[in-house]
């Protein structure tokens, strides 16, 4: 078992993000002690032990289960400042050479290779059709702005667009590299922070500023309540946008609905173009069906695709998972795709939007979660309690037209406390950790059939 932790970490590169993986996993020096069955890793400092700790346990342990065959003990230690990490098991007398750990950052930031979209695969409808030509006029230079803002909920097409520019931009640029940077605001945020712990902030400042054309940030609306690192990212794009570069944005949230943003931060992000990716209609969805079954070389009967199209109204993401399931089970069993199976598939998806109200979402995720109402509504920040809100915070926000500030009142919290609480569950449902696949389950749950 003395390569475990190698092993681990392979499984840990091709689950996480690039940027996550480098930064957070990367520096752990590990060993499994089988006397103790358990896995014992090492962070250069405290700041990476916590983060992992509280970020990344449940991931570690996943793909621990799958090397070792059980689910071990797992420890997470800190080195002590200014002392190297020496390899766990080493022997206390061994003599260790002081290493300077730095920042993971690139000297110079490269075509991004994870362009996994692009503007021909993307359905166009009356839902998304103006944020489609913006992003593709952006490109071309077509729209006066050096900045664009797109808005959706989650599964409706924002990251597709984003890629698609990425991808237009680095495939149609006439420099032999343009340099892109695209991550997410949490991803920005984590390496500041690094940067910060390692004093190396001159460096990340000039990578962000100095040594890019463009950047493409998503998911902006982490940024709520990191006072800091608005500062920062506001500086950034003000740097940027001076020397004449571009600047796209994402978030399932309007700036003016980020009230926990500094001002000036939300005026710079009201300045370019914005456009809002709506649910799309029946047509649209099934346009989607037919180009996602023409890419599997399948042909798929027409009652199937109607059937799945007016079934699974509000995120592309699982109608697209729906009809790659539907396939994997006709294949597998070797029967052609039906009306009855594609039935049987449904029943692991949300279906058609439901008329429910903000009450009939509160009364379900109590009965679900088996908490009483006072112990959702409270100020508890006992785990199951902040689960259940988050999750009803998400499925109000999704299936009634309630606005934040509206939600937030029903439950006596802030209107940025139920947009965090929203972001929370979108996040782990996105990223299919541990504890976004229970809150899938709580809510088909809590949704009905």
């Amino acid at each position: 078992m003395t390569n475990a932790w190698e092993r681990i970490q392979i499984i840990l590169e091709k689950s996480l993000k690039s940027g996550v993986f480098q930064l957070w996993i990367k520096p752990l020096q590990g060993a499994f002690d089988p006397d103790q069955k358990a896995l014992k890793l090492q962070a250069p400092n405290e700041f990476v032990a916590s983060w992992v700790r509280e970020r990344l346990q449940n991931m570690i342990l996943e793909a621990g289960q799958d090397v070792l065959g059980f689910t071990p003990g797992l420890k997470i230690t800190a080195s002590r400042e200014g002392e190297a990490i020496a390899p766990l098991g080493a022997s206390e007398q061994a003599p260790v050479k002081e290493i300077r750990r730095h920042l993971p950052l690139q000297s110079n930031i490269q075509v991004v290779s994870r362009f996994r979209y692009s503007f021909q695969d993307f359905v166009v409808g009356p839902s998304n059709e103006l944020a489609f030509v913006a992003s593709r006029s952006f490109c071309r230079e077509q729209v006066s702005s050096d900045q664009l803002f797109l808005c959706s909920s989650t599964g409706l097409g924002k990251t597709h667009l984003v890629q698609s520019m990425g991808n237009n931009l680095a495939n149609g640029s006439n420099r032999q590299t343009l340099r892109i940077a695209y991550l997410t605001a949490e991803e920005f945020a984590c390496q500041l922070i690094q940067a910060i712990k390692s004093k190396q902030v001159e460096r990340f400042k000039a990578r962000y500023r100095d040594q890019i054309d463009i950047l493409m940030l998503e998911d902006i609306h982490f940024f709520q309540g990191k006072e800091k690192i608005q500062t920062e990212f506001l500086s950034t794009i003000n740097s940027l946008q001076g020397q004449g570069k571009k600047v796209v944005l994402s978030s399932t949230f309007l700036p003016k609905e980020l009230n926990d943003l500094d001002s000036n931060l939300v005026s710079r992000l009201c300045r370019g173009f914005m456009a809002v990716i709506d649910k799309p209609d029946l047509g649209t969805r099934q346009e989607i069906l037919r180009q996602k079954a023409s890419s599997l070389q399948l042909d798929l009967p027409q009652e199937v695709s109607h059937l799945l199209a007016e079934r699974i109204q509000t995120d592309i993401r699982q109608l697209e998972s729906c009809l790659s399931n539907l396939v994997i089970k006709a294949r597998l069993l070797k029967e052609r795709i039906t009306k009855q199976m594609a039935l049987e598939v449904l029943k692991n998806y949300e279906l058609k939007e439901q008329s429910l109200d903000l009450e009939d979402i509160i009364q379900s995720v109590c009965r679900v979660f088996d908490l009483p109402r006072e112990k959702v509504c409270s100020k508890s920040r006992k785990k199951q309690h902040v689960q259940a809100r988050n999750l009803a915070f998400f499925l109000a926000r999704k299936y009634t037209e309630h606005s934040l500030k509206e939600i937030g009142r029903r439950f006596n919290r802030r209107h940025s406390t139920v947009l965090k609480g929203v972001a929370n569950v979108e996040k782990e449902v996105n990223t299919d950790s541990p504890l976004g696949r229970q809150l899938k389950d709580a809510a088909s749950r809590v949704i009905p059939n």
